[in-house]
């Protein structure tokens, strides 16, 4: 987002001022494959531009394969901070080479998912498989419930979610979903265009579940972590 103030004589320099950022730091998901076309590819690293261009720091999955490793590589590329958090067992299938940025190992997926989200000011999916749309609806399910207010963007990539969202049209219409919780998804085609709407983006007013989603979180794998030991 920026403004211009206007010079008030002629052939004066044009300065342009960049409003900071609300958002710290920003979750990615996306696939560790880069799929079938090039707009995709293209499509992470723009995405990692604009992140630094606003100074956003980056948290994802981990990997240095397919589009994560691309968004990844420009955000670090750029000068932000990037922190991968990924499952000690994926390693050795998603890190190849060497890795980018900070690498936060964690048990298992949950605790993956939790890691990030815990870190995260906002989320945007990219393109991906099976495991990016469960990461995307798990957070969208708990912001339906009131269990965070984070901002919820999907990159829209060449219409690739065009089906998804016209599925959760149909669970609206149907009656399954809320018109509120249907705004919960902040959705465009590019990444710029993305990142000024969930600048911008606030929150539906309802009763959700009052919890704090860290605590309950980080408690819950803590638990765990002890229980593993």
């Amino acid at each position: 987002m920026e403004t211009n103030k206007h010079p008030k004589q002629a052939g004066a320099t044009v300065l342009t001022v960049t409003k900071p950022s609300r958002f710290s730091r920003i979750c990615v998901f996306c696939g560790s494959s880069s799929g079938k076309n090039p707009v995709y590819r293209q499509a992470a690293v723009q995405l990692g531009n604009q992140l630094v261009e606003r100074k956003i720091d980056l948290v994802y999955g981990g990997g240095s394969i397919g589009l994560m490793g691309l968004v990844s590589k420009a955000v670090y590329d750029g000068g932000c901070h990037v922190i991968g958090v990924i499952p000690k067992v994926l390693m050795p299938k998603e890190i190849i080479g060497d890795t980018i940025g900070e690498v936060q190992p964690v048990l298992n997926m949950h605790q993956r998912k939790a890691e990030m989200a815990s870190q995260a000011d906002a989320f945007i999916a990219l393109p991906g498989g099976y495991g990016t749309l469960e990461e995307l609806l798990e957070v969208i399910t708990w912001a339906q419930l009131g269990i965070h207010k984070k901002p919820i963007g999907l990159l829209n990539v060449d219409g690739y979610y065009n089906s998804l969202l016209s599925f959760i049209d149909k669970a609206v219409d149907e009656g399954f979903v809320s018109p509120d919780a249907r705004r919960i998804i902040v959705s465009a085609q590019t990444a710029h265009e993305l990142l000024t709407n969930l600048e911008v983006y606030e929150p539906e007013n309802g009763t959700g579940v009052k919890s704090s989603w860290e605590t309950e979180q980080q408690l819950g794998y803590s638990a765990k972590s002890e229980i593993a030991r």
